[in-house]
């Protein structure tokens, strides 16, 4: 592999505190300029000069604590967010799961949302209805398919979530921790998935905190820890050192 789709350079993240206000709130509106100012540059980083590139077909794990900025990162990949400085570059089309639900109108059904997200990710309506059998197959969601999506529980959601991006036809594939949603049977079932994307060359992002399956499926594992990148290598060695951290942590 020796072909980037992905390179972060020297990128971080950070967001205005502005819930934050010092001296009370009398203070902040009888001095209302310096109080804005204030507020401006108090900031929350999240990480800072993180640099990496991923090759085309490489699966890439992301470890570390929560809050450390792993949904950050798979945030700016899929261009939800942009970086407070670096340069991002992606060459692909990108499926993103970042988010339960994310993308969902409660009111339509789970029919009608598998084509409001496959028309929103640049699929033409002919396209989605060719794959609407096998995606709702996958779901096993067959009896619940054409209610409203506000009755589902949050497993309901991770099915149908995982279902419509896994055929979609994802270039780049990002995929947070909302495995852990669904139920053991159906998270065997989207490792299997994504080992079969392995095979195809489709590029992988996977952000997790179940080291097993992060290992299993991850070519490299990158691990954040105090606003950085700590390490970046190959799965083994990096989820040892990171769990060999938080052990001393406890």
């Amino acid at each position: 592999m020796s072909d980037p789709v992905i390179i972060f350079n020297d990128v971080s993240k950070s967001y205005p505190m502005y819930h934050h206000i010092t001296g009370g709130i009398k203070n902040f509106i009888f001095h209302i300029s310096k109080g804005i100012d204030s507020l401006k540059n108090k900031r929350y980083e999240v990480f800072r000069n993180i640099s990496f590139a991923i090759e085309k077909g490489e699966t890439f794990g992301i470890i570390g604590k929560n809050g450390a900025g792993k949904s950050t990162v798979l945030g700016l990949i899929a261009r939800v967010l942009l970086p407070s400085d670096g340069k991002i570059e992606v060459d692909g089309r990108v499926s993103p799961l970042l988010e339960l639900g994310a993308g969902f109108h409660p009111d339509l059904s789970g029919r009608e949302n598998i084509m409001l997200n496959g028309v929103l990710m640049g699929l033409t309506r002919k396209d989605v209805e060719q794959r609407m059998e096998e995606i709702i197959d996958f779901s096993e969601l067959q009896q619940f398919i054409d209610q409203p999506i506000r009755v589902y529980s949050s497993g309901m959601l991770a099915r149908l979530g995982f279902s419509v991006i896994a055929h979609l036809d994802p270039d780049i594939l990002l995929v947070d921790e909302i495995l852990a949603v669904g139920d053991l049977e159906f998270q065997k079932k989207c490792i299997a998935k994504m080992e079969e994307f392995k095979k195809q060359g489709i590029t992988i992002v996977f952000v997790s905190h179940s080291m097993a399956n992060v290992e299993k499926i991850c070519d490299r594992v990158m691990w954040i820890e105090n606003h950085e990148a700590r390490t970046i290598g190959d799965p083994g060695s990096t989820i040892s050192r990171y769990t060999e951290e938080k052990q001393k942590a406890l």
